[in-house]
């Protein structure tokens, strides 16, 4: 039995959905590995990963398993009960990250939630902060998630029209300014929340050094660094934690997406026992964070992660892709940038908007996401191999050649 049309499943979406995103024209159904394939059976290499929540490639066979049979057993108890999931989680995230203390939680915006709250609590009980004044100074151009918290402090009026009044207690610098830093901390700061690498920004990455001395500065004035590596971490940018590149430690980390394998929404807000020892019982939590199913996907995904090389790979596959991609003469390019499997084209103004170069990938078989209008992100699922790669760069090289402007 044949498929219903592509235009049947994206006008039913468009009557019934709320307008709150703009994907491409392809309707897929199934996914393997770093492939997809759509309703009418045409494959596509994915190079977004779900903005790299499949980082582990699609449908993980290992991760799967892991998922079946637990759900088999025991899906969700509440915290109000103990699990045989979630201790083995805290124990083996922590052994791997070297974290203290661990706070399940479900999205990604739910860590950045709960580290704000952490922090804050932190600052009023331990650092002496005035009730009611703490301060974590974040950067520009982030993108921490979607909640009314998060975007109160974010820079991109899009996200915020309309959705106001918004919480106090944020101040916006520019990323990657030592001095910047430096001049806004005072007394009342309590955190620094930044991405190692500002993701839907562009893959934005920092001067050389800069985490070192931003390490250094919160360190000298009593500032919890918060890294949100929901998007950097768990390998996508060839380390296990993009921080490892500068050699520093966060005081909080924060994971999500890659740490169910894109099986499950599971989110974790790692840190030191300072900060989460200020969390006592009824003051968070979450029906769904830490459940069992949840604990036992993610325990999967991060031992395939470890025990296929994906990592290493990450690192070798992304020097490839990224030389290829600075190798294309074209004049629709103005910059190639990335770290690991976390790569970027920005074109130049006058190329017209990146969106069609990306409707252009997908006739090619690749997909790929635009952002901020100009730039178009390459992030495959860290299991890509040189010959994929190699092909992926072939079509992306004879679609940046053409001017759609």
């Amino acid at each position: 039995m044949s498929s219903p049309p592509v235009a049947d499943f994206i006008s039913r979406e468009a009557r019934f959905g709320a307008r709150n995103y703009e994907p491409l024209g392809v309707v897929l159904s199934r996914g393997e590995g770093v492939f997809v394939w759509d309703t009418q059976g045409n494959r596509y290499l994915d190079c977004l990963s779900a903005y790299s929540a499949v980082d582990q490639g699609h449908c993980h066979p290992k991760i799967l398993a892991a998922m079946v049979e637990q759900a088999g057993r025991l899906t969700l108890t509440s915290r109000a009960f103990h699990n045989d999931q979630l201790a083995p989680f805290y124990e083996e995230i922590a052994e791997l990250t070297g974290s203290h203390k661990v706070l399940p939680m479900n999205s990604g915006a739910e860590a950045v939630e709960s580290a704000i709250k952490s922090v804050r609590k932190w600052g009023y009980e331990v650092k002496g902060v005035p009730d009611g004044q703490a301060e974590i100074i974040v950067c520009a151009n982030n993108f921490h998630g979607r909640t009314l918290g998060i975007v109160g402090f974010s820079t991109d009026a899009a996200t915020r029209e309309h959705f106001g009044p918004f919480a106090p207690g944020f101040k916006i610098i520019p990323f990657g300014d030592l001095a910047a830093l430096e001049d806004a901390i005072t007394p009342n700061t309590v955190a620094f929340l930044v991405e190692p690498i500002q993701g839907e920004a562009g893959v934005i990455i920092p001067p050389a050094g800069y985490f070192t001395g931003v390490r250094e500065l919160c360190t000298a004035h009593d500032v919890m660094l918060i890294l949100d590596e929901i998007q950097t971490g768990l390998g996508r940018t060839g380390k296990l934690l993009a921080e490892q590149h500068e050699g520093i430690e966060a005081d909080v980390t924060l994971l999500g997406k890659a740490l169910s394998g894109g099986f499950y929404p599971v989110s974790a807000v790692l840190s030191n026992n300072e900060v989460l020892g200020t969390l006592k019982p009824g003051q968070h939590g979450s029906t769904f964070g830490g459940n069992p199913l949840a604990c036992a996907v993610a325990r999967a995904a991060l031992r395939v992660l470890v025990e296929e090389g994906m990592i290493e790979n990450a690192a070798v596959q992304g020097e490839r892709f990224l030389k290829g991609l600075r190798s294309i003469r074209a004049n629709t390019v103005r910059d190639v940038r990335g770290r690991g499997l976390m790569l970027a084209v920005e074109l130049n103004t006058e190329a017209g908007r990146a969106r069609r170069y990306c409707e252009a990938l997908q006739t090619e078989g690749i997909l790929a996401k635009d952002t901020h209008e100009h730039t178009i992100r390459f992030a495959p699922p860290l299991v890509i191999t040189s010959d994929q790669v190699d092909w992926a760069l072939e079509r992306i090289a004879a679609t940046l050649t053409q001017d759609f402007a």
